[in-house]
């Protein structure tokens, strides 16, 4: 599975229950960043150079380090990806890899939920942890680049027919459990 949605939908932390609840390993783009970055892997190396700069690691270096961890002996039972495929040439490159290892996905979550609860989630966020880049105006950007980026891999697995779209808004429990309830009637009738 895939977890996608705007930045503020709250994917992280929805990954982690619905991981668990369906008995598979939850997989963020960014542990795996950190993870390399640590290690210092030579991935990691070259990955910290653009994220020392605040700019995205490249296709290039994103798609070899997912390709790595999924080959990862904890990943047999399945896997829920956050943050990954973020555009349609990372959508590519793991549909080859799906295809070489015989695997497909079978549900993509999407968190969705309104603009300027979005914008009001992060705000907090930001307040919270100290954070005061993040203003309105950042967030509404990075809204803007999740939409340019990211929306056209939700519609070319909606024509797949594999999106389960979720109201992200509200309290955190019930979107839990909106998401759990979707994902299973969906599961339920692919059989």
């Amino acid at each position: 599975m895939i977890i996608i949605g705007a930045p503020g939908s709250g994917k992280g932390t929805q990954a982690e229950y619905l991981a668990a609840h369906f008995g598979v390993l939850p997989i963020s783009t960014g542990e795996i960043f950190r993870t390399h970055v640590r290690e210092q892997t030579e991935l990691g190396v070259e990955a910290s150079r653009f994220m020392d700069r605040g700019e995205l690691v490249p296709d290039r270096l994103t798609d070899a380090m997912v390709a790595r961890r999924l080959d990862g002996d904890d990943v047999g039972n399945g896997f829920l990806l956050d943050g990954y495929p973020r555009n349609l040439a990372q959508l590519a490159a793991l549909d080859a890899l799906l295809a070489g290892k015989g695997q497909r996905l079978d549900a993509v979550v999407q968190l969705a939920a309104d603009d300027e609860e979005l914008v009001q989630r992060l705000l907090n966020r930001a307040q919270e942890q100290g954070r005061s880049d993040d203003t309105a105006a950042v967030i509404r950007r990075r809204l803007e680049l999740y939409r340019e980026e990211t929306q056209p891999v939700v519609s070319a697995y909606s024509v797949r027919g594999i999106v389960v779209e979720v109201d992200g808004s509200g309290e955190r429990a019930a979107i839990t459990d909106r998401a759990i309830a979707a994902v299973e009637a969906f599961l339920g009738t692919r059989g």
